[in-house]
């Protein structure tokens, strides 16, 4: 390569070369010019970064300098922002313990730690706490460290734990005793991260990564033996479907689940015997999803079968095979969706969204009867905590709202009272009477109305003069809940008003809402942002030109078609690891996650319509000869689910496209994947970067804008 991005005058952007790859599918010519942005030896890259060839290395380097510079006026304001967010922090904040036998196991993080800390507690008197993971020495000298899983066996006396080092998401298991705290021999790489132990703990399941970064086969450990030697217990031959294990509730069996993202089949194996083979307890059924529970000597299943949308409950006998067993226990009811379950001995609870607020449902084993724990704030985030006990009354569930930090309660849904345990601390203080929350409703273009939570200062004038962050994700049936969030109070504290829009693609107003949102109809995602941006802004929240408009991942698909679709709307789009390149990716079935992604966008390789359809709206291929905002792209070099070049490439395409406007800075941290840095201050730093942007561009005060 003879391109070189050094010689350039100062504070100018890196000009990427266009190498034109021209392909023809269905009869359309689609050119790429940025196609050379995507290492040929992507998938060792994920694992050893060192490897990224040297040109495309070199320009993402001079990306990076160029966001340095570009962005240094705005150094003092980002510490501030840290600071300030760190401020409302505990540093040495700890979990409510959850009780397990004769134990009960807690995180915790040491005043300055960057890393979780794993530890148990004997329920004897006086007991010493036991750190069983220390996560800021096992992260010492690595540029990027993670824990996965961990997970005790029954007797206690070993841990599984799993971490990565590089950001891939390819996680090494290892077993750690409990008493001595060394590891074992047994060490095992290249794994989805999550472990299943038999009842004795002298085995365990894993799923093990393929080459092409996809979880497909499930093998079982015995301590003491050989990884080379472990057992297959079950592989997955059909591209397009992912794999994943977890222990029931009761502890008596382990589940075995392969889906994409409209289908699941589970099969079954007692935690006695791991070494039996897997029963299958309903095939795989085009549309149909289900989740299994065992509890009343039965398995419970969550499922969409026999057109739930919302999802039912129902019930099978243990040893049942097919759907033709399963009986109705709570019968689908339209707009109740019910999200996930929590069963104990004499209880099964289920997390439901009715009229997009969470309650939890709690029905007695004994009886059938049913009650609700639900809260009256317009907007507010609720979740169970299913802990390690099987017999017991006690549900543990989390609370926060937009006003209100984080309660862990304890509630006996036997005596239908609740104790609180902990309240999130804000060290440097919050007054919740200082800011309101409320629930709005912006009207879509085909007249959808579109849940909006929004945050403000109780003393900010509502003239329109305000600056916005409005926020959405809106895919993959993925709701966003309106909890506390310490960061965005760096925003309101400014004048700004935080918005969540709940957008389709979500599961916020049921499934419907999700589907809504997916394949052809994936433009109402769209349409329902800009709805809300234009709904704060006649309400006189904000102003057009005054909202920085934020997504992740598949929300950063989002912002790369607004920023095409409205561009005057916003004066910045942050767009962090955003799923920006979707026609490319999707026609790449050697992608990790291209083939599991079909059934959400469409498959472009096969089908002449759903090429067209993404192709008129994925944001790389739709950037045009407009004036664009400020946008910041952040992406992860080990990124396996939304690779380096898609931002790379959008940046790209926007500087040798647009006809003004800008800036667009590109980072890409060159050690983090998908989540970003690993340490929690770290990641402050992150946050703190976007949030400055979105203030020096609300003021307008980004240089570098044409």
């Amino acid at each position: 390569m003879t391109d070189d991005p050094a010689p350039r005058p100062a504070g100018t952007p890196p000009l990427a070369p266009a190498r034109p790859r021209e392909t023809v599918i269905h009869g359309r010519r689609l050119v790429d010019d940025f196609a050379w942005l995507k290492a040929d030896n992507w998938q060792e890259v994920l694992k050893e970064p060192g490897a990224l060839p040297a040109d495309i290395r070199a320009w993402l380097e001079a990306e990076n300098a160029y966001a340095d510079a570009l962005m240094s006026p705005l150094s003092e304001l980002e510490a501030t922002l840290v600071a300030e967010m760190r401020g409302r922090m505990k540093e040495d904040d700890s979990s409510v313990p959850l009780r397990d036998g004769a134990y009960a196991y807690s995180t915790r993080y040491r005043t300055g730690g960057q890393h979780p800390l794993v530890c148990r507690r004997a329920l004897d008197a006086d007991a010493p706490e036991e750190v069983l993971l220390d996560g800021d020495a096992l992260a010492q000298g690595k540029p990027f460290f993670q824990i996965g899983g961990h997970e005790h066996t029954d007797d206690h006396r070993m841990l599984a734990w799993s971490s990565d080092d590089t950001g891939s998401e390819y996680f090494t298991i290892r077993v750690r005793d409990a008493a001595t705290l060394q590891d074992l021999p047994d060490l095992i790489p290249d794994t989805e991260g999550s472990v299943v132990w038999d009842k004795a703990g002298t085995s365990f399941l894993y799923v093990e990564m393929d080459e092409r970064h996809r979880p497909r086969v499930v093998r079982r450990h015995v301590l003491g033996t050989a990884v080379a030697d472990d057992a297959v217990v079950y592989e997955e031959t059909e591209d397009g479907w992912f794999v994943g294990i977890e222990a029931s509730q009761s502890g008596d069996f382990a589940f075995i689940s392969i889906s994409d993202h409209e289908t699941t089949e589970v099969h079954v194996l007692d935690r006695g015997d791991l070494a039996a083979p897997p029963r299958l307890l309903a095939k795989r059924e085009a549309g149909v999803r289900y989740e299994v529970e065992h509890w009343n000597g039965a398995f419970v299943l969550l499922t969409n079968a026999d057109g739930a949308e919302d999802f039912k409950i129902a019930v099978a006998p243990l040893d049942a095979v097919g759907r033709g067993a399963w009986r109705d226990l709570v019968p689908h009811r339209p707009g109740a969706i019910v999200l996930s379950l929590i069963a104990t001995r004499d209880w099964l609870v289920r997390l439901e969204r009715v009229n997009a607020l969470p309650r939890l449902v709690v029905r007695s084993r004994g009886t059938g009867e049913e009650h609700a724990v639900a809260f009256d704030e317009e907007a507010y985030a609720l979740r169970g905590v299913a802990g390690y006990e099987f017999a017991t009354d006690t549900l543990r569930f989390v609370y926060s709202s937009m006003t209100t930090p984080a309660e862990t309660w304890d509630y006996d849904m036997a005596a239908r009272t609740r104790v609180l345990l902990k309240r999130q601390e804000v060290p440097s203080g919050h007054d919740p009477a200082r800011y309101v929350a409320r629930r709005l409703a912006a009207v879509s273009h085909d007249g959808a109305l579109v849940p909006v939570s929004i945050l403000y200062r109780r003393d900010l004038a509502l003239d329109g003069s305000a600056p916005c962050l409005l926020y959405a994700y809106g895919a993959y049936g993925h709701a966003i809940p309106a909890g506390f969030d310490l960061r965005t109070l760096s925003l309101v504290d400014r004048g700004f008003v935080y918005a969540v829009a709940h957008v389709r693609g979500g599961t916020d107003k049921g499934w419907a809402w999700y589907t809504d949102g997916k394949r052809e109809k994936k433009p109402n995602t769209f349409r329902d942002f800009v709805a809300a941006g234009e709904m704060l802004a006649s309400s006189g929240y904000t102003a057009r030109g005054r909202i920085a408009a934020q997504g992740r991942s598949a929300g950063g698909m989002l912002m790369g078609a607004v920023a095409n679709m409205a561009p005057d709307l916003f004066c910045a789009v942050l767009a962090e690891v955003p799923f920006v390149d979707v026609l490319a990716t999707m026609l790449d079935g050697e992608l990790p996650l291209t083939p599991p992604e079909w059934p959400e966008w469409g498959n472009p390789g096969e089908s002449a319509a759903d090429f067209d359809t993404i192709r008129a709206y994925s944001p790389v291929d739709c950037v045009s000869a407009q004036r664009y905002p400020a946008i910041l792209a952040i992406g992860g070099l080990t990124d396996p689910r939304v690779t380096y070049w898609e931002p790379a490439k959008w940046v790209a395409t926007l500087r040798s496209r647009a006809s003004g406007g800008g800036p667009f800075v590109l980072r890409i941290d060159m050690d983090s994947g998908h989540g970003g840095a690993s340490g929690r201050f770290d990641r402050l730093e992150e946050v703190a970067q976007s949030y400055a942007f979105a203030i020096a561009a609300a003021k307008g005060g980004l240089p570098g804008a044409a």
